[in-house]
């Protein structure tokens, strides 16, 4: 009977990602941001009605919860964990070919891929580049299920900004890990995720290295952040 049960609310929520609507909105809002019901029906390109079944079943289904300010009502991801499946279904997702793909939809692609937020902390090319560098530059080393950092990288990252022992503080009383290995979806390899992972996206945003990119969960990487990832860690996007 338990089994059952777990099989019936697997089937449920895989029913309800497979709606491309529910899809565009669960990853427009994976970001982190609380968006109200008439941006997502923008960006879904459906009418506030449809957006609002919509959401509504997300809500009951607990894959976003709703905030309320005055008479506003926002919307953002239920928990980290909704993020992680989205994430992990993209990773065996097929790659369309690019002869498949608009010019518009390249670029967006390319964006996304390049550097985005996956939660709260950075991902793709960006996020994998700058994990392999603190590993190859012995700031960090793996351990089973993600990382830990030496005594070398202590200083690193408390030159950039980063106190590593209150990192693991705070870990410990949210009880969340410490520093993540998070299966990157466009690049099949691991970026560093957990509490370290959102303490140096915040940095990086912080010091300008990286910019939101309005609408989306694609970062632009400035003309400081290059040169700033080139000289400190010798990580090179173009």
């Amino acid at each position: 009977m338990q089994r059952r049960t777990e099989e019936s609310r697997t089937a449920v929520i895989a029913s309800l990602l497979a709606d491309p609507t529910r899809s565009v909105v669960l990853w427009t809002l994976s970001d982190g941001r609380a968006l109200p019901a008439g941006e997502l029906a923008r960006l879904a390109r459906v009418s506030p009605a449809t957006m609002s079944e919509h959401l509504s079943k997300l809500v009951r289904a607990s894959l976003i919860r709703v905030e309320r300010s005055g008479r506003h009502r926002y919307y953002r991801i239920g928990a980290p964990a909704v993020v992680r499946v989205l994430e992990a279904l993209a990773t065996v997702a097929p790659i369309a070919p690019r002869s498949d793909r608009g010019i518009t939809e390249d670029a967006s692609r390319s964006a996304i891929r390049l550097a985005r937020t996956c939660y709260d902390h950075l991902a793709g090319y960006a996020g994998v580049k700058i994990t392999d560098a603190l590993l190859e530059a012995g700031y960090m080393v793996e351990t089973g299920s993600g990382y830990d950092v030496t005594a070398a990288g202590e200083q690193w990252f408390a030159a950039l900004g980063i106190g590593v022992s209150d990192a693991r503080r705070r870990a410990n009383e949210k009880r969340r890990q410490f520093a993540r290995a998070c299966l990157d979806w466009s690049e099949r390899r691991h970026h560093i995720a957990g509490e370290l992972g959102e303490r140096l996206c915040e940095r990086l945003l912080e010091l300008a290295w990286f910019e939101r990119r309005h609408g989306t969960r694609a970062l632009r990487v400035t003309a400081l952040g290059r040169r700033s990832l080139k000289r400190h860690l010798g990580v090179t996007l173009l």
